[in-house]
């Protein structure tokens, strides 16, 4: 299996990126490869730092970049030697040599343009209509899938619809939730309630037999275990994991600067457990986000990710590659076009 790693996308790029992407050679096989795709001295530069001597590694030299801020299509047509589209190019099928090939290809670069560069390059899968960014949320009842948080801002009802079959296939192959309860976020459990698109989408739904269906879910509602599995629009879903993210974060300081203050003592004894709990709530811990959809398994990390964070989307992958998700997916996706012709 071939492992490409955009070294030079992402806030800490390319320092932290080299550094977790070396790290993971302990996930490896011996027949693997993991494919530095970036600028070719700084690549080499670092690895002669570190002192690491290991045949797996290949460097893949580009020239340009892609930076956060720009338009993601745009810049994939205008940087065609950057570090995504190569990735992207390295993930597809297409016009490419024997044995340059990536199974899996990872990016904490511009998510927009990891997106477009993947749908143009690495296409979709069999009977998916569009890729949509899935995420595990950790709470205090179990994680919670939730897709899409930032593939696919104006979907369809349809793509809602498949998003719900795809990420219900994602929570039984990584997570092992038998039967997932799914949801569509919005706005009031009512059916009553909701926009056009979400009342559409939840129609289909309803009448879908490989959907464990249990209707709307307010935002509250990723918390309490109402469903496993909880879709909507990418605008909305990003902004959903943001915001957890960060009141995560605030929230941890403030119990840590709270306790400390009243108890310093108190503090320095409850501070395994807060680490302990702040470490199952860190979204560094969970490996990225797949595109789910894409013909080819490719995880967009955060763009602040860390070595660890990289680490763990390389571990993330591998499990994806060796639970055959994408191949569930198709299957699932059949299943249901061969009974809706047949309803029809």
């Amino acid at each position: 299996m071939r492992i490409a790693i955009d070294v030079m996308g992402g806030d800490n790029a390319p320092d932290a990126i080299l550094d977790g992407a070396l790290d993971a050679l302990d996930l490896l096989a011996d027949d693997d490869q993991l494919v530095l795709v970036g600028d070719e001295e700084i690549i080499k530069d670092v690895i002669a730092e570190r002192g690491i001597d290991d045949s797996r590694i290949v460097i893949d030299p580009t020239t340009q970049v892609i930076a956060m801020d720009d338009p993601p299509v745009t810049a994939i047509r205008t940087k065609p030697d950057s570090s995504i589209v190569r990735i992207a190019r390295l993930g597809g099928k297409r016009s490419l040599k024997d044995g340059e090939h990536c199974e899996i290809v990872i990016s904490a670069g511009n998510t927009g343009a990891m997106v477009a560069a993947a749908q143009m390059s690495m296409r979709r899968l069999p009977g998916v209509h569009r890729p949509g960014i899935v995420v595990v949320m950790p709470t205090f009842h179990g994680p919670v899938v939730l897709c899409d948080v930032g593939a696919n801002p104006e979907p369809r009802a349809t793509h809602l619809h498949q998003y719900g079959l795809m990420a219900a296939g994602y929570a039984q192959k990584m997570i092992g939730i038998d039967n997932p309860r799914v949801a569509l976020l919005s706005i009031g459990s009512e059916e009553a309630k909701g926009n056009t698109l979400v009342k559409e989408a939840s129609a289909t739904m309803k009448k879908d037999p490989f959907l464990n269906y249990v209707g709307y879910a307010e935002g509250r509602d990723l918390f309490d275990g109402k469903a496993d599995v909880i879709i909507c629009e990418g605008f909305t879903g990003n902004v959903v994991l943001k915001l957890a993210e960060g009141l995560a974060a605030g929230l941890f300081k403030t119990i840590a600067a709270e306790i400390f203050e009243h108890d310093p003592e108190l503090a320095a004894r409850f501070e395994p457990v807060v680490k302990s709990i702040y470490k199952k709530h860190d979204y560094h811990e969970y490996g990225g986000a797949p595109l789910l959809g894409a013909n080819g398994i490719c995880v967009i990390c955060h763009g602040s990710s860390e070595a660890r964070s990289i680490y763990a989307a390389i571990r993330t992958s591998i499990r994806f590659a060796k639970e055959q998700v994408n191949q569930s997916i198709v299957e699932t996706l059949e299943k249901y076009e061969t009974v809706d012709e047949g309803a029809a």
